[in-house]
């Protein structure tokens, strides 16, 4: 018998009956339930959001940068719903009303303690599985940024303090710390 058959599945209409103030990410038809964001979280969000935002402008860009919450609708089949801590969308045709249709070319997790193994493991897989072009996880406990470059097929570490280079943006780096 096959268990996966037994497993009850989910829809991004589910998402949307959680109860107010609850939050959740669907990962092929799977709810995971996410805990609130702790102040340092929230600080390192803030701090790379505001540096991809003032590089965008400064260049006079087309994308979009987006913090969480932000809804991101990766496929089409109803399954697969995410709220990435940084979201930038180059398609303006992908950005509606509801949030992000299709993937962002780049997204940036930060680790927290209960999103550790979704964040390198289930995010890694899907992203890369629905045509996000970069993804980051910055870690805070372990002080390092991964980058993944699917386009490239590769993958860095740099510890903090270091200048990243994002690869969406020619010439733009971003120093995490």
């Amino acid at each position: 018998m096959d268990a996966w058959k037994n497993e009850e599945r989910y829809t991004i209409d589910d998402i949307y009956a959680l109860p107010d103030g609850e939050r959740a990410e669907l990962f092929n038809g799977k709810i995971y339930y996410m805990a609130p964001p702790n102040t340092n979280h929230q600080r390192m969000v803030s701090n790379l959001h505001y540096q991809v935002k003032d590089y965008i402008e400064k260049k006079r860009g087309d994308c979009e940068v987006f913090p969480a919450p932000f809804a991101v609708f990766l496929t089409e089949n109803n399954q697969n719903y995410v709220e990435p801590d940084i979201s930038v969308i180059c398609d303006k045709n992908k950005i509606t009303e509801k949030g992000c249709q299709g993937a962002p070319d780049l997204i940036i997790e930060v680790v927290s303690p209960s999103s550790r193994k979704i964040d390198y493991y289930k995010k890694l897989f899907v992203y890369r599985s629905a045509g996000v072009r970069e993804y980051w996880v910055v870690d805070l406990e372990k002080r390092l940024t991964t980058v993944y470059h699917f386009e490239l097929d590769n993958m860095e570490e740099y510890p903090f303090g270091s200048n990243i280079p994002v690869g969406i943006y020619e010439g733009f780096s971003i120093k995490v710390q």
